[in-house]
């Protein structure tokens, strides 16, 4: 399994932004394979795990025209900056689960 984290320093949202958001996350669910996808916001700061089977499924998800257009929004108006880091999970515990 693999884990997507996005941090990223807001610059400003608005009602798109939530619409779009809420599409990426509804496409990469049950469109590419995404197994699960968390997101916390605090003050300016936001970070987003997405959690994948494999890495092709992410480069797809990355590479879909829906993707690529939210990417292009979110550098032009949402984020002053972010970081994009794709990392391999080798071992995972759960308590109380």
């Amino acid at each position: 399994m693999f884990v997507v984290i996005f941090r990223a320093k807001v610059k400003a949202f608005d009602d798109e932004y939530t619409q779009v958001a809420a599409r990426m996350r509804e496409l990469a669910l049950k469109e590419f394979g995404c197994l699960d996808f968390q997101a916390v916001s605090e003050g300016n700061d936001e970070v987003a795990l997405s959690y994948w089977p494999d890495e092709s499924s992410i480069r797809a998800w990355k590479s879909h025209s829906e993707h690529v257009l939210a990417q292009q929004l979110g550098r032009e108006r949402w984020y002053e900056s972010y970081i994009v880091q794709i990392a391999q999970i080798t071992r995972e515990y759960k308590v109380g689960v």
